[in-house]
């Protein structure tokens, strides 16, 4: 199995999702995996971790979903692996629920979101972003 941590969805796979015109509610799973350091590309001179970073992004994303109809369903420090191998774990596990799958792609592309994302990305070494239905 091949894993590749990433900070952004692909355009095609946003595409994808804003296509779908399912009310079926998703959950997606995030691994996320921060920065020892945050690195904001605009130059800015905060020094502060790569959590403290991402806190910030998560803070206001977390109030963005739950006024657009989506919640939190859980958020932890990852611990360690029971079942399986993987070299580096990631540091959080956090599952965020959305109404639907173009709910949640037109709240990634809010332009408040796009906004916030900076500090997403200046605290992100890499994530997946796992994307589940109820069976």
């Amino acid at each position: 199995m091949k894993v590749e941590n990433a900070v952004y969805p692909t355009a095609d796979g946003i595409k994808a999702l804003a296509r779908d015109t399912s009310s079926t509610k998703i959950a997606m799973l995030n691994l996320l995996k921060f920065r020892e350091k945050a690195v904001y590309k605009d130059g800015r001179s905060d020094n502060i971790s790569g959590r403290e970073a991402y806190q910030r992004y998560s803070n206001a994303m977390t109030k963005i979903v739950e006024r657009e109809g989506g919640r939190i369903l859980f958020a932890g420090k990852i611990a360690g692996v029971v079942i399986g191998e993987i070299e580096g774990l990631w540091d959080v596990a956090a599952i965020m629920e959305y109404p639907s799958r173009a709910a949640f792609q037109r709240i990634v592309t809010l332009p408040e979101v796009q906004e916030i994302s900076v500090h997403r990305e200046a605290g992100l070494e890499g994530q997946l972003l796992i994307m589940t239905e109820s069976m």
